[in-house]
């Protein structure tokens, strides 16, 4: 089973005439994720790897009403009126890649789609992938069949590149993915880790979920607490990274979420956090495997 995406899931890309995009959409194809239409404002009537672009999001729904799914692939500057567009036109389901994105700007389109009782993952998204069902965006590259199998095990992870080495763990541990989801390590993340576990614990066919967390901000924190409340009773495990920053202070690291203030945000503070609520939390990213043969 899945999160968010599935075999019948159909994408549009916002953006699909840049460079990126033209290399990933036929990537997406390949793998079986119907990619319906895209839109690049100017460069209507072109077609990216067979798939239509269309002027707007309005004129693309029109010839495509089947699209439920955006993955929005535009300039910084360009995200949030692309975020607008895609909710305006009523599609509830949006991925964002984009990096950078004005913090200002990244605020609105978190309430906007709050407004809009929409979901979205991202900004600074590696993108989702259910195993063997659909993809969007560049997770797991162009063989995402060597490293993501299908399977029981669901992946939330704040880096892009760590998506794909924990599910790697995962899978060298004898167990396949439901879905994973890079959901980005700004400050104002669409989907939180507290927002992903309660859709993992609403799919009946997700056993457990591996999260990988990163020094600063307090998503971490958050999980622990929806774990207290009993919000999220399947087993968690948990690696957090950056434990290093604590003896380096005064030094910028990872991503814009990355921020310590005091105690705040501390690799260990979220450690001690989340095995206090219950998660198995090892100390090195390699025995990801071992605390899910403990669990499951």
């Amino acid at each position: 089973m899945s999160i968010f995406i599935d075999e019948d899931t159909e994408v549009l890309v916002q953006g699909i005439t840049g460079r990126e995009a033209r290399e990933k959409v036929p990537e997406m194809m390949e793998y079986g994720t119907s990619v319906a239409a895209g839109v690049t404002p100017g460069k209507g009537g072109q077609e990216v790897g067979g798939v239509p672009v269309y002027d707007t999001v309005r004129e693309a729904l029109r010839e495509h009403p089947e699209i439920d799914t955006s993955l929005v692939y535009v300039p910084p500057f360009a995200a949030k009126e692309a975020v607008y567009e895609a909710l305006e036109n009523g599609i509830k389901k949006l991925n964002v890649i984009t990096e950078r994105i004005p913090t200002r700007d990244a605020w609105r389109i978190y309430q906007k789609v709050r407004q809009e009782e929409a979901t979205m993952v991202g900004p600074t998204s590696v993108g989702v992938i259910t195993p063997g069902e659909c993809k969007l965006g560049p997770i797991g590259g162009n063989d995402p069949g060597s490293v993501y199998q299908p399977g029981k095990v669901g992946v939330i992870s704040k880096s892009g590149g760590m998506t794909t080495e924990t599910a790697w763990v995962i899978r060298q541990a004898g167990y396949g993915i439901s879905t994973a989801a890079g959901l980005g390590g700004d400050v104002i993340a669409g989907t939180t880790f507290e927002d992903a576990l309660k859709m993992f614990e609403e799919d009946e066919e997700t056993e457990a979920v591996v999260m990988f967390g990163e020094l600063g901000g307090t998503y971490e924190e958050k999980a622990a607490e929806l774990l207290e409340k009993g919000g999220f009773t399947k087993p968690l495990v948990a690696y957090i990274t950056g434990k290093f920053t604590e003896d380096m202070p005064n030094k910028k690291y990872g991503h814009a979420g990355a921020i310590i203030r005091g105690g705040r945000g501390k690799p260990s503070n979220k450690e001690k956090r989340l095995r206090e609520a219950g998660a198995e939390v090892p100390d090195v990213h390699h025995r990801i495997g071992e605390k899910l043969d403990k669990v499951l």
